[in-house]
């Protein structure tokens, strides 16, 4: 079964540009994953510092390979100095139909 959740967090002020640079880089390397189905980044429109991440992983296994890769790691470990959450806020999603 699909894993599917999204990730949510608030950008510092004087960090957008930084972050939306990360963003960009990590979105095509999570594409590049076999397992991934869907990595979707979006911005608020009326907050543009607060971010939405909609991820589709084909299943567990995928979805722990992708929190194992080394960019991940490496983008988790700066995205900590750029936002004002101790780090992405995780929402798991379960289908209806």
């Amino acid at each position: 079964m699909a894993k599917t959740l999204y990730a949510e967090f608030t950008v510092k002020p004087g960090s957008e540009d930084r972050v939306a640079g990360m963003m960009r880089e990590l979105t095509d390397r999570v594409r590049e994953e076999p397992g991934n189905q869907l990595f979707l980044p979006y911005t608020r429109e009326s907050n543009p510092r607060e971010y939405f991440v909609f991820e589709v992983y084909r299943d567990d296994d995928a979805f722990r390979e992708h929190i194992t890769a080394d960019y991940g790691a490496v983008f988790n470990a700066e995205l900590t100095e750029h936002i004002e959450e101790d780090g992405s806020v995780l929402t798991w999603l379960e289908p209806l139909a």
